[in-house]
């Protein structure tokens, strides 16, 4: 039995609030069960010099965390400058969304997609993707109406869940009572055709075979359908 009573392939609760700032180009309120993540999109009319005059437009990220999102309050990170969790998590989440990115229909110009967790349980570098491909979409829909963009240069969704091998069986969206005792711990990112975007995989206590890994994509890719249903309601 999972702590929380859910099946060992039942996802948390998906809710997806969009247009909840008023500056931002995309905004959402991603929450998954207890994961509660804001995430903005700002375009700017320019990329980072080393694209200057490629025709190429970027899409990166940053992520971060409020002091009271965990149970215990944590420094401010401006203070002690990123931490190399913060920095692996911002890269991937930059990553992740511009495999689903036309880089050439968009144009020369930038996206930042800035994730801030609000409330953490577990999972917040998935629900950062799954959010900031929303947000993303949201801002790219404003340069298509504004006619700055002629074609969508948003090829496929892009969605993440975690998945993971809890009290010897694996398990899909791991909630942190999970997440801290996992035997292996595991984060999918997919596109909704179930392209493969990264996996990150590792024994935190034990090891696991690849039939468990069979079992945890099955289950990832099934997260994953349901996080891209919710995606495409969220911004029709």
């Amino acid at each position: 039995m999972r702590p929380s009573g859910r099946s060992v392939d039942e996802m948390r609760s998906i809710i997806i609030e969009t247009n909840v700032t008023r500056h931002a180009e995309g905004s959402c309120m991603i929450k998954m069960g207890d994961t509660h993540v804001l995430c903005t999109a700002s375009l700017e009319p320019r990329v980072p010099s080393f694209m200057k005059n490629s025709g190429l437009g970027w899409v990166t990220a940053e992520y971060g965390m409020l002091p009271r999102a965990t149970n215990t309050r944590m420094r401010r990170e401006a203070k002690n400058g990123q931490s190399g969790r913060t920095q692996e998590i911002q890269r991937l989440i930059g990553r992740s969304l511009r495999a689903g990115v036309d880089r050439v229909a968009l144009g020369e110009r930038q996206i930042t997609i800035d994730c801030d967790v609000i409330q953490a349980d577990g999972g917040t570098r998935c629900a950062s993707i799954t959010g900031g491909w929303v947000a993303l979409k949201l801002a790219v829909q404003k340069l298509m109406k504004a006619g700055d963009v002629i074609s969508d240069p948003l090829i496929d969704p892009i969605a993440a869940v975690s998945c993971g091998i809890y009290a010897g069986q694996p398990v899909l969206d791991l909630d942190y009572p999970e997440d801290s005792e996992a035997g292996v711990d595991g984060n999918f990112i997919l596109t909704s055709s179930k392209r493969l975007v990264e996996v990150q995989m590792s024994a935190e206590g034990s090891t696991f075979d690849r039939s468990q890994m069979n079992t945890l994509l099955d289950y990832a890719e099934k997260g994953v359908d349901e996080l891209v249903a919710a995606q495409l309601a969220a911004v029709a």
